[in-house]
C-alpha cells in the first residue's frame, strides 16, 4: 500500500484496537505519512498523530488531545501532513500547549506564520558557541557553573529543594540582560508554578520577550512528551529566521522522559533493566540535539532535573547528566542548614570552568575555593568529635575562610521576595570575584 503524498481525501481509516491513548487504525487505500495528524469524524474532532506502521494496511497513532473515550470503529481522515505551530512576533507574551494552541485569555493570533514540528528529526550539528559568558547575577552559579552562550546547563535535585524557584530566578535575571528571546517549557510540573511565573514575568515587564509552552502534570502523557519538541521547533525558527539568540528554560526534563516511558508501556515495549523505555537514550539525545546552535544564532538551554527518591544513580538522571555542560546540584542537606539557594558547591560541576572560557583570574580563584571547601568538609567531621579549638592554626584559618565562603555564596532571590520579605540581590560577576578575593585574602 502506498503512503499519501498529495491527495488527502484518499486517506480514510478506522480504529480497530486501543491501549490507553494509543490506537491501532486500519486504512483501505492509502497510509498517512509518519508524523501526520489525523482527525476523527466525531463532534469533538479528536486528533491523532501517526507514530508508525504495523503492516501495509495498519498504523499506530497517539491521541494528542489525551482523549481516551474514542470508540472502536470510529472513522478518521487526514488533517495535516505535519503538526504546524504559530511563530513570529505575535507569539511573544503568549502561552501555548503542545499543539501550538493558545492557553491564555488574550485575543487570537492573526496573520500568523507557522513552522512544522519534526518529532523524529535528523539533527544537523551546528556550531557550538564556547566563549561568550551570560551573567546570571547569582553568585554561586556565576562562580562554579558559568553560563556560556549556546551550551546546556542542568539544575538537579530531589523534590522540594528549590529547582523551580532557581529556574524562575534565572529566567527573571537573564531575561533583563536583553540576551534574546526567552522560552519557558513546563513539562509535568504544577499548574500553580507556571501561573506564578507568568505573573512574575508580566509584573517585571519581561513577558513581551518571552514565549511559554505548557504540558503540565494534569495533562496526558502525549502532551507532556510533545511539548518540549514543539517548543524546540519554535526556538529553532527564531534562531534561523530572525537570527536571534534564544534562552530555553525547561522545567522539568525528567518529566519528559517519564512521559515517554508511559507511552512506551502503552505501546507494549519491553522495558530496560532500570525500568525505563528501551529508547531512553534516543529520546533524550534527539531532544537535546535539537537545541543546537549554528551560524544564525545560539540556543542556550537551562533544564531542571528531578531526582526520584534523591537517587542520583537513577538511569534517567545519569543519561541527562551526560548531556549537559554544567550541572548545578541542589542539596537537601544544604537546604536543612538554612542556606539558599541550596547549592552543593562541591558537587556542582562544569566543563566550562576553564581558563580559556572564564579567564585566568576566575579559574585560579575557583581552584583555590574548591580546595578550601573540600578541606572544610573534612574538618567538619573532625570538629564534631574534638572541637574547633584542637585544630592547628592553619586549619582553623582555612575553616573560617570556608565558612565565610559558604555564607557569601548564599543569596536572597527576587522571586522569593513575597515569601521572605527580603529584597532580591543581583551581584555582577566582577563584584562576585572581588568578594571571593577578599575572603581568601582574609580581609
Amino acid at each position: 500500500m502506498k503512503i499519501q503524498n498529495n491527495n488527502k481525501s484518499d486517506v480514510k481509516g478506522k480504529i480497530t484496537a486501543s491501549r490507553g491513548i494509543i490506537y491501532e487504525l486500519n486504512f483501505e487505500n492509502t497510509l498517512p505519512p509518519n508524523g501526520s495528524i489525523l482527525q476523527i469524524t466525531n463532534d469533538q474532532h479528536s486528533r491523532l498523530m501517526v507514530l508508525g506502521y504495523i503492516s501495509e494496511t495498519k498504523a499506530v497513532a497517539l491521541s494528542i488531545g489525551g482523549n481516551t473515550a474514542l470508540s472502536l470503529g470510529s472513522f478518521c481522515e487526514l488533517y495535516k501532513d505535519k503538526l504546524e505551530i504559530p511563530v513570529g512576533k505575535s507569539t511573544l507574551g503568549r502561552v501555548f500547549n503542545a499543539l501550538g494552541e493558545t492557553l491564555d485569555d488574550s485575543a487570537a493570533i492573526k496573520n500568523q506564520q507557522t513552522t512544522p514540528v519534526e518529532f523524529n528529526m535528523d539533527v544537523k550539528f551546528g556550531q557550538a558557541y564556547s566563549g561568550e559568558i551570560i551573567e546570571t547575577g547569582i553568585k554561586a552559579i556565576d562562580f562554579f557553573a558559568p553560563f556560556v552562550k549556546g551550551r546546556k546547563i542542568g539544575i538537579i535535585g530531589g523534590a522540594g529543594v528549590g529547582k523551580t524557584v532557581l529556574v524562575t530566578e534565572l529566567m527573571h535575571n537573564v531575561s533583563q540582560t536583553g540576551a534574546g528571546v526567552s522560552f519557558f517549557v513546563g513539562i509535568g510540573e504544577r499548574i500553580r508554578e507556571a501561573h506564578e511565573l507568568y505573573e512574575n514575568l508580566k509584573g517585571a515587564n519581561l513577558l513581551k520577550e518571552s514565549v511559554m509552552y505548557l504540558g503540565q502534570m494534569n495533562e496526558s502523557a502525549a502532551s507532556r512528551s510533545m511539548v518540549g519538541p514543539t517548543a524546540a521547533a519554535a526556538a529553532r525558527w527564531w534562531r534561523d529566521n530572525q537570527k536571534e539568540d534564544v534562552l530555553f528554560f525547561v522545567d522539568n526534563i525528567y518529566r519528559f522522559l517519564q512521559a515517554r516511558n508511559e507511552l512506551s508501556i502503552m505501546l507494549g515495549e519491553q522495558p530496560s533493566e532500570g525500568g525505563y523505555q528501551p529508547t531512553l537514550f534516543t529520546d533524550l539525545v534527539r531532544f537535546e540535539d535539537s537545541l543546537d546552535s549554528n551560524e544564525n544564532g545560539s540556543i542556550t538551554s537551562v533544564q531542571s532535573i528531578y531526582i526520584p527518591a534523591d537517587d542520583i544513580s537513577d538511569p534517567a538522571v545519569v543519561e541527562v547528566y551526560q548531556q549537559l555542560d554544567s550541572v548545578i546540584v541542589l542539596s537537601r542537606e544544604v537546604m536543612e542548614r538554612g542556606i539558599f539557594p541550596a547549592i552543593d558547591l562541591l558537587a556542582t560541576q562544569s566543563s566550562l570552568l576553564s581558563a580559556e572560557v572564564v579567564g585566568e583570574r576566575h579559574f585560579v580563584l575557583a581552584t583555590q575555593v574548591q580546595a578550601i571547601l573540600s578541606k572544610y568538609n573534612e574538618l567538619r567531621n573532625i570538629i564534631s568529635i574534638i572541637g574547633e579549638g584542637e585544630l592547628s592554626l592553619n586549619d582553623r584559618t582555612d575553616y573560617q575562610k570556608a565558612k565565610r565562603l559558604v555564607t557569601y555564596f548564599s543569596q536572597h532571590l527576587f522571586v522569593a521576595e513575597p515569601l521572605t520579605g527580603n529584597p532580591g540581590e543581583y551581584v555582577s560577576r566582577e563584584d562576585m570575584l572581588s568578594g571571593v578575593e577578599e575572603i581568601l585574602a582574609g580581609s
